[in-house]
């Protein structure tokens, strides 16, 4: 993740989801839990160093340069769209192992087995919905360091608030935008 940065100060957190493309709510949640630090203003905004966001972005890029393939899970029970996200998902130019279910039930067992590093969820599935797998992953110790990336043909501010208060990173629209989403795996400069 090769993110320009402005030559500023300091940033806020739309500033900070503009840059990295994503929503405020993710900048938000990664503040929230610690992952990226805020500062306070005395009327209670918060505001990023320039040191921070730097911090930030080297901790993400160094966790997708590993000496291993990239994890992903695909479990989406569209079987085009889901075959779709593999076949691209393992024609990048980086290693990325990629397994998929086709529904929350499917994905309990891979995801103890396979163990990914990134969760791709379609959100409405039937039986166990994305939200629920979700908030299962992010409860769960064994699984609640994957990310979870959410994808739906239904966005809205609802969803998305939703999904991102489960523990989803971010909500992308279907069909999915595939440079945002190699670029939300921290891929960019990936694609052939």
């Amino acid at each position: 993740m090769h993110a320009f940065i402005p030559d500023k100060p300091y940033f806020s957190p739309a500033e900070i989801a503009e840059l990295l493309m994503v929503s405020p709510i993710t900048v938000r949640g990664w503040a929230a839990r610690g992952l990226l630090r805020a500062e306070t203003t005395p009327g209670g905004h918060r505001r990023f160093l320039r040191s921070e966001v730097e911090r930030f972005l080297r901790e993400r890029e160094t966790t997708t340069l590993r000496e291993r393939p990239l994890k992903v899970l695909v479990i989406d029970d569209d079987d085009m769209h889901r075959g779709f996200l593999v076949e691209v998902l393992t024609t990048l130019d980086v290693p990325v192992e990629v397994e998929s279910a086709r529904d929350g039930f499917d994905a309990g067992r891979k995801l103890t087995d396979f163990a990914p590093d990134v969760v791709l969820l379609d959100l409405m599935m039937p039986g166990l919905n994305g939200f629920e797998v979700c908030r299962r992953i992010k409860t769960d110790p064994a699984t609640r360091a994957a990310r979870v990336i959410a994808m739906t043909g239904f966005p809205s501010s609802e969803n998305l608030q939703r999904i991102v208060a489960a523990g989803a990173e971010i909500m992308l629209a279907k069909p999915i935008d595939m440079p945002l989403l190699i670029h939300s795996l921290s891929l960019s400069g990936a694609g052939k």
